[in-house]
């Protein structure tokens, strides 16, 4: 049975530009860059001015709208306010950032291919190592298992062969640089590189005969007692060293805790993701952080600014500017004329929305940041973090005026630069605790101190969490065991049985 009725509903829809100004906030300037090129790409009515004209050319030669007809005007889409008042340029970022640009190099697999090829391989012994470096990682461990290779090389290519074979052509792939490329867990790692080391040692005699064991040396210079220590703990005892259970490979392995101490330290100056040593300017180059804001304390008071270097000065284009002019001007209008110019001021709108989003932008970001100085005022100053006065989204919210999800966009992924380093602009936001004397202090003003504790405890005897949390409550700190041990874990610090060294 159908039936009519009438109900009244309240829908809340956001504009293009609202969606737009949405996603460029939460954007970080290297994003943003990127995202004007890809604007400047797709739209030919955004141009980039700044190598072209300043802005007293752009205002003398904006052109004048005589023509009202068909209801169009001309100053509309183009007046002197679409020349960009914003200027992308900044001279605040640090010099020597500003010409470090990201190599482009030979990709890791590749690199290990030129390696494989060059070795003694049949046509079917290259087809196979061929198939396993290109099971290899970033990290250089080889991710999927031998029969699903064989079974891979039968599919897909047509070769017959067995595991014993693949076994063969996996040796010769591990045998690559850098060193324990081609392992298939930790354990085959570190012992393919204690091999290396001790192959090294003997081809080039540099058995080094005053090196004890302890003691520090170049690496590549193999111990023989010291690397086969390393290797049978390795071997023999590999999940009893992860956990860190010392006395039962004491136990096991009928070795001294000086020698057990020597041979922990071979191992852990190996590399457990060899792949990452694979061009490390690369690695470094594409690791710059860029600060999206540069706080200067100045006298008694502090200037802001917002960093987007390399972006450009934009305004809506004179060309298109001038095409719409001359349809103005123009008393009989083909079909085509008219259907060319409403893709003209579809262009022109969505480069001045564009331009508008900027703008918006900036301010918004402007603005938060001058919220946010202004709340945590005295630590811009010096840097102490015991300074740092808790601080949540919604307080910044309630400052400026926005809403949270709006302060939410703008710290995501922003750093700020300042006198004493460059952080995240979230790292500023945190709870309040209350300490013994009822005063409230942040979140990270605990963590800071357990770090400290941490990082000067005897390691023989790290402290565990009930340890730590008893000096907190010393330092006036009152803290529940749970509660410290989510902050130590938040540190990336272990357990204390995992911490301990001998």
């Amino acid at each position: 049975m159908l039936r009519q009725s009438l109900h009244i509903k309240q829908l809340q829809k956001l504009s293009p530009q609202q969606i737009q100004l949405v996603k460029l906030l939460q954007m970080p300037t290297m994003e943003l860059e990127q995202r004007i090129k890809q604007e400047l790409g797709e739209n030919p009515a955004l141009e980039d001015v700044s190598k072209e004209i300043n802005d007293d050319d752009l205002h003398s030669e904006t052109p004048e709208n005589t023509n009202d007809s068909d209801d169009f005007d001309i100053r509309d889409y183009l007046d002197e306010n679409d020349v960009a008042e914003y200027k992308l340029h900044s001279n605040n970022y640090a010099d020597e950032h500003r010409d470090m640009l990201i190599s482009e190099s030979l990709g890791f697999v590749d690199y290990l291919l030129s390696q494989f090829r060059f070795l003694p391989n049949s046509e079917t012994e290259l087809a196979i190592g061929e198939t396993i470096i290109g099971n290899i990682d970033e990290s250089g461990y080889l991710q999927r298992e031998l029969p699903a290779i064989v079974d891979d090389l039968a599919f897909s290519q047509g070769i017959l062969t067995d595991l014993e074979t693949v076994e063969k052509v996996l040796k010769k792939v591990q045998s690559l640089d850098p060193p324990g490329v081609g392992a298939r867990d930790l354990r085959e790692c570190l012992l393919l590189q204690l091999q290396r080391e001790k192959d090294i040692g003997t081809d080039e005699d540099v058995r080094a005969s005053g090196v004890g064991a302890g003691s520090t040396r170049p690496r590549g210079q193999a111990n023989p007692a010291l690397t086969g220590i390393a290797e049978q703990v390795l071997s023999r005892m590999f999940d009893a060293f992860i956990n860190k259970r010392y006395d039962q490979i004491l136990q096991r392995l009928h070795i001294s805790e000086e020698q057990l101490s020597s041979a922990i330290h071979e191992i852990t100056t190996l590399n457990p993701k060899p792949g990452n040593a694979y061009d490390d300017s690369a690695k470094i180059g594409s690791q710059v952080v860029v600060p999206d804001f540069t706080v200067t304390p100045e006298n008694n008071r502090f200037e802001i600014t917002l960093n987007a270097r390399n972006a450009p000065e934009l305004q809506v284009s004179k060309d298109y500017a001038e095409l719409l002019q001359t349809y103005s001007e123009t008393n009989q209008k083909t079909k085509s004329q008219k259907d060319a110019v409403t893709f003209v001021r579809q262009k022109i709108d969505s480069a001045k929305s564009f331009i508008e989003s900027i703008k918006l932008r900036q301010h918004t970001l402007l603005g938060t940041m001058e919220a946010i100085v202004n709340v945590q005022a005295d630590y811009f100053k010096n840097g102490d973090i015991t300074m740092l006065k808790p601080m949540k989204l919604q307080d910044v919210a309630e400052i400026v005026g926005l809403d949270v999800s709006t302060i939410s966009r703008v710290v995501n992924s922003k750093y700020v630069q300042t006198p004493f380093g460059i952080f995240l602009l979230r790292e500023l936001f945190s709870n309040a605790v209350s300490n013994e004397a009822g005063d409230d202090v942040t979140t990270a003003e605990i963590k800071a101190e357990i770090k400290e504790i941490i990082e000067n405890e005897d390691k023989r005897h790290p402290l565990n969490d009930d340890a730590l949390t008893a000096i907190l409550a010393e330092k006036g700190y009152t803290l529940v065991r749970r509660t410290v041990a989510k902050y130590r874990e938040g540190l990336g610090f272990d357990v204390a049985r995992l911490r301990k060294i001998i």
